[in-house]
């Protein structure tokens, strides 16, 4: 996702290395990187002059104060760095400002669902009654798709799982069955119904004849038109033919979890005037994010998401827990289950690219991090070596020798060496963080849970996996792999028995 975007805006950052001034001259080839980036992501022509036109005139004449790299901070500022702030600036007010509000004032509250087949708007029908369950709303689904069976049944069964009521008769005019449906959820205390209307594979008057009149018996105070960020420019042209005939209140973008190149979400806004609301991140009715200009710019850029992967772990994660955990860790008493809660939270919260997309480093490591080691089967094979070992053994990892890797290799349908490099990496961790704790450095805890609760600092839980041994690059990542000769790893054997007769020695003595 967005790998285009990011791509240009990375080399006109580059063209700048090494100046001290953005001149008309050296901002030209910059911006050349730029434009060619935004029309590959199908952003439409005249927003990608305007954008240009608008970074241009911000850009030209300004001059950089450079701090040296030898001052108290350590900073260095670069012409490269104004440039992109200035972007990031204009980015987000391309896409700005936020408005991911929903009028809820009815009795009962309204929300149509409007777009092409195939753009996904009966599970994105779903996400939003999940999320309104969350907010304390009673919502009710309408299955006003009658054309197309399966979306009945589909709408049927997202309610069904969600435990929320699905509106729908058999062969009943759409107009009609919304009426219906009004009247419905007033006397059953539901506070907002959500239409589920048709969609067709292009615009034609049947379609929006039908959608005009839902709408005028209705009168919806919500209507949101749900875009497949896939399909670039077309989507932009569709939302401004919708938008004429329904004045609807906002956009979904969806599928930019997919190969969205992202020009749907840069001229949308500019195009129709109408905010973007939600982004659909993923098929999980949990992926439904509200949309954050800042964020989808700062992806763009190449800083990833920090903000929203933090708003995602507090979804996931008791925070008392974690700084209980964090605690644990930084003595060094770092199991195998332990490990195990950080992979089955890492699974919660998506997959391990889309996760590490949104991190700062990601987009500058990204040519020397291979494919394979952000492939979520890893996450897997690594539970299936731990779910091999007995309770002793996943909760004192140093009682494990050549006998018992070898049987935990058999279990969980793995190699001796797999299970071996999944123990050497996790002895590392556990000694990297260790020595974090031994040094002060964390040693404040309540210090650490502040961290915690800023930019994402720590990532609760999930620290060790992050830092030390990255899951996904266990097994198969030579680069990440620590080279240990048969010695070396006797002698690392040898450390730890004798560090275990050492504690039984002490636990006898007391």
């Amino acid at each position: 996702m967005l790998e285009t975007l990011t791509k240009g805006f990375r080399n006109a950052r580059l063209k700048l290395q090494g100046r001290v001034e953005l001149s008309e001259e050296n901002i030209s080839d910059a911006l050349r990187e730029v434009r060619v980036s935004l029309l590959e992501a199908d952003v439409e022509l005249g927003v990608v002059k305007a954008f240009l036109n608008r970074v241009k005139e911000r850009s030209v004449g300004e001059v950089v104060a450079v701090k040296s790299k030898r001052g108290p901070k350590g900073m260095q500022l670069s012409p490269g760095d104004h440039f992109i702030k200035i972007c990031n600036d204009e980015l987000v007010a391309l896409m700005g400002p936020v408005d991911a509000s929903l009028d809820l004032d009815g009795r009962p509250a309204i929300i149509m669902m409007v777009g092409l087949q195939g753009s996904g708007k009966t599970t994105t029908a779903g996400k939003l009654a999940r999320q309104l369950l969350k907010d304390g709303q009673k919502p009710m689904l309408v299955a006003a798709d009658i054309y197309r069976p399966a979306a009945v049944d589909q709408l049927t069964t997202l309610g069904r799982k969600l435990g929320v009521p699905v509106f729908s008769i058999k062969g009943m005019d759409p107009v009609q069955l919304c009426e219906l449906a009004v009247t419905q959820a007033r006397n059953v205390g539901r506070d907002v119904v959500i239409f589920d209307t048709a969609g067709r594979l292009a615009i034609d008057n049947a379609l929006m004849d039908e959608l005009v009149n839902i709408k005028d018996k209705t009168r919806p105070g919500n209507i949101l038109f749900v875009c497949d960020a896939m399909i670039g420019q077309d989507a932009v042209r569709t939302a401004a033919e919708f938008d004429k005939r329904l004045d609807f209140t906002g956009f979904i973008l969806t599928k930019l979890d997919g190969d969205a190149r992202g020009g749907a979400a840069l001229s949308i806004k500019e195009v129709t005037g109408k905010p973007i609301k939600f982004l659909g991140m993923g098929e999980g009715l949990d992926k439904l994010e509200e949309f954050r200009p800042e964020g989808l710019a700062s992806r763009i850029l190449g800083f990833g998401d920090v903000v929203g992967l933090v708003k995602d772990f507090e979804e996931h994660i008791d925070q008392e827990t974690a700084e209980k955990d964090a605690a644990k860790m930084l003595r060094g008493d770092f199991t195998f289950d332990d490990f195990l809660k950080q992979l089955e939270t890492i699974q919660k919260m998506g997959s391990l690219k889309e996760l590490f997309e949104r991190l700062p480093f990601f987009s500058d490591m990204k040519s020397m991090i291979p494919d394979e080691a952000l492939d979520d089967r890893e996450l897997v094979r690594v539970k299936a070596m731990i779910h091999s070992m007995t309770f002793e053994e996943r909760n004192r990892p140093d009682v494990l020798n050549d006998s018992r890797i070898r049987r935990i290799a058999r279990g969980s349908g793995h190699t001796a060496k797999d299970v071996e490099d999944v123990f050497q990496r996790f002895l590392m961790a556990r000694e990297m963080m260790k020595n974090l704790g031994a040094s002060g450095l964390f040693g404040n805890l309540k210090q650490a849970a502040a961290m915690r609760r800023g930019a994402g600092a720590g990532f609760p839980g999930m620290m060790p996996g992050m830092g030390g041994m990255m899951p996904g690059m266990l097994p198969d990542n030579e680069a990440a792999r620590p080279s240990l000769s048969p010695d070396e790893k006797k002698a690392r054997r040898a450390k730890s028995k004798a560090a275990r007769q050492a504690r039984k020695k002490s636990r006898k003595k007391r």
